[in-house]
């Protein structure tokens, strides 16, 4: 990082600010992410300025439009006319950034997620991939869930069901009627109850209720992995950009 920390220094424009281009070159020079330059620079106090893409700070030579460029840009464009700081960078090769630069402006085309971490204001919100699994039998009854799990885990936890309920917000009566109607449905014992003060009182959780409980949990850590990766597949990756591909 401090050798990062000098280049960073020893390349600064006249203004006391990193130009944009020499971020990209000390990221290769010192093989590092190009985040990871704009993140340090931010760190010792150095403003990031000359954009090659036109979006900030001053820059020698305007853009030139380029019909290629927006050839080469239009399978990234999003529907609300917008490209990636990389993947606009990545059309460059051959016809240099000027023409880029001069396309995006051209056809007021705006660009987000800075590979630098400037504007941030201009990102995209996160989409994130939601599930939720749980498991029934041939009459719609519900087996196990999140849910249920939640109430178990706590029951081993506290050793009693009442504080357990207590800290889900929820009565004795329903939380005992919640478990008695999941050990039918199961048709197993899921908790032992011994009366008694002390240690040799309470209720503990039968074997097969944690077997439940840690196949329950890697199950829905499985479908959450499988399904983030679809996700990512399926929303995140540039659809233009595989169309572009097939033709």
């Amino acid at each position: 990082m401090s050798d990062i920390k000098a280049f960073i220094t020893e390349n600064l424009n006249e203004e006391g600010k990193l130009d944009c281009k020499d971020a990209f070159k000390i990221a290769a020079k010192t093989k590092s992410p190009v985040r990871n330059i704009g993140d340090i620079a931010k760190e010792i106090g150095v403003r990031i300025s000359g954009c090659e893409l036109g979006q900030f700070g001053a820059l020698k030579g305007t853009g030139v439009y380029s019909h290629e460029a927006l050839n080469r840009l239009t399978p990234f464009i999003d529907a609300q006319n917008r490209v990636t700081c990389k993947n606009a960078r990545g059309q460059a090769g051959g016809i240099g950034l000027k023409a880029i630069r001069g396309t995006l402006k051209e056809k007021n085309i705006d660009v987000t997620y800075c590979e630098l971490g400037c504007f941030k204001e201009k990102q995209r919100k996160r989409l994130y991939i939601k599930t939720k699994t749980w498991i029934e039998n041939n009459d719609k009854d519900l087996l196990f869930g999140k849910g249920k799990t939640e109430i178990l885990e706590l029951i081993a936890q506290e050793g009693s069901i009442a504080k357990a309920a207590e800290k889900i917000g929820m009565n004795y009566k329903k939380a005992w009627t919640h478990i008695k109607i999941l050990q039918r449905n199961l048709d197993d014992v899921l908790v032992q109850s011994q009366k008694g003060a002390g240690d040799a009182g309470g209720t503990t959780l039968t074997p097969i209720a944690q077997e439940y409980i840690d196949n329950y949990k890697q199950l829905q850590k499985e479908i959450e992995a499988f399904a983030n990766e679809r996700f990512i597949e399926l929303f995140l990756k540039p659809r233009n950009k595989r169309e572009f591909k097939k033709e």
